[in-house]
């Protein structure tokens, strides 16, 4: 296959401005402050030229250098499938922008071997005052095909996008979710011979994500394409990629086959007890909660990241209530190392709706059995008011590990406690309890 992408060392600096504060100890020295602020604008451009300068107006702002991208170098060949994965602020997106010729690097070169089409955030390369049908075109011109090529594809664009309804209403009118329908659409359906995927179909419900997913490794596997996407659902990324980037920090800490780069990158989760959750990243428009911190304990009451296999786990979760609020819902969930849910514990399936008035609350959560075959699993927890979608979420929090134990109490006859760590790894993840019965023995008569 030949290289359709070399990155060679690029580095992206940004210069950052930090505005001084000053602190005023009372509203008369605050308005004294900004009175004489504009007192000093108002004679500026007489004094402009005056060797006398105007007191106090050298500026308080200081500089700093902040490297988004640091020496990052890779090649990616045809039709290969390639996850960038890494935390918030890793350069992920830096790179994509560099990649697909939205900003160039200070330092470096990059070298792209034909048409790049990116989606990377909503409404990219969508003009608003133009409907739908115009932007399809619009979007093909810019991606350098004739009027011709995209009337081709037209009708399986709009199939794809479930959008013929809305294909002559100006797109301002859109919502993001049938932005980013038409968007992927025109850019899978357009040819490009790369196709660049940011974190944006997260917005997407989850059958159009599955879409998606299943058109890329198309466009992929059947048609020879590249295909570059960033996303912070581990699962999805596993699907869809072959081999893996992992960027921390604007450096490039790894590449290799996608199972390596989500196996290393899932170990970077500090395993912790007790977790500041005001460092992590937020799902939602967090109008009345805000999740700040999340404790976990063992049986006897312990701070603890590891459990016994059907002993019981106790979360307390602290959150803050913006306003007074109404039937709140909490949730925590546990998770598989590859993002799939496969536990959740709501709070209103057991009877409980609080109302609860503004201010923090420390809420405790009690898991009596811990159900979940032996392995690494993630949690995370959300907020919501009278069942509406998580007003504030937080995953994945940090990881768990559970520890094998003979839950059924029958020991083997060697006694090893049963082998439930085998089932954990050929694909199972929860145990059920079940009830065996030997109910008749039937002779086979001689032949």
């Amino acid at each position: 296959m030949s290289t359709v992408i070399t990155v060679e060392n690029i580095g992206k600096k940004y210069t950052i401005s930090h505005q001084q504060r000053e602190d005023h100890s009372s509203l008369r020295d605050a308005l004294a402050k900004n009175l004489s602020s504009f007192g000093k604008k108002l004679a500026a451009p007489f004094l402009h030229r005056s060797r006398f300068p105007v007191p106090g107006s050298r500026s308080s702002a200081s500089h700093e250098d902040f490297w988004a991208l640091k020496d990052v170098s890779f090649e990616v060949k045809q039709g290969e499938r390639i996850g960038i994965i890494g935390r918030n602020g890793a350069g992920k997106s830096t790179l994509l922008k560099i990649l697909s010729r939205i900003t160039e690097p200070t330092v470096g070169s990059i070298r792209i071997k034909g048409k790049v089409a990116c989606l990377l955030e909503v409404g990219t390369g969508f003009h608003p005052e133009l409907t739908g049908r115009e932007n399809i075109y619009l979007n093909g011109a810019i991606l350098g095909m004739g009027r011709q090529e995209i009337r081709k594809k037209f009708d399986e664009i709009v199939d794809f996008s479930e959008i013929e309804k809305f294909l002559d209403t100006p797109v301002k009118r859109y919502s993001s979710g049938m932005f980013v329908r038409l968007a992927f659409a025109v850019a899978a359906h357009l040819e490009p011979e790369i196709l660049i995927v940011d974190e944006v179909l997260a917005v997407g419900d989850a059958q159009f994500q599955k879409k998606c997913l299943g058109k890329m490794e198309d466009v992929s596997v059947k048609e020879g394409r590249t295909v570059l996407f960033v996303s912070h659902n581990m699962g999805a990324v596993s699907q869809l990629c072959t081999q893996g980037i992992i960027l921390c920090d604007g450096k490039l800490v790894q590449i290799g086959t996608i199972r390596e780069a989500v196996t290393t990158y899932t170990s970077q989760y500090s395993s912790a007890d007790s977790v500041d959750l005001s460092l992590l990243r937020h799902g939602g428009a967090q109008l009345y909660f805000r999740l700040l911190h999340l404790s976990l304990f063992d049986e006897f009451g312990r701070p603890a990241t590891s459990f016994v296999m059907g002993k019981p786990v106790v979360v307390r979760l602290q959150i803050e209530c913006i306003r007074d609020v109404s039937h709140v819902e909490l949730g925590f969930k546990i998770s598989t190392m590859m993002e799939q849910a496969i536990h959740y514990y709501v709070s209103s399936w057991e009877g409980m709706k609080l109302d609860l008035q503004q201010g923090r609350h420390t809420i405790e959560i009690t898991i009596p059995s811990l159900l979940v075959f032996p392995g690494t699993y993630l949690v995370g927890a959300w907020a919501s008011r009278d069942g509406e979608w998580s007003d504030d979420n937080v995953f994945p929090i940090t990881m768990i590990e559970v520890i094998s134990n003979d839950v059924t109490g029958y020991l083997t006859k060697n006694g090893v406690v049963n082998n439930f760590d085998k089932y954990a790894f050929s694909g199972g993840e929860v145990y059920a309890p079940s009830r065996w019965n030997h109910i008749s023995h039937n002779l086979l008569e001689d032949q």
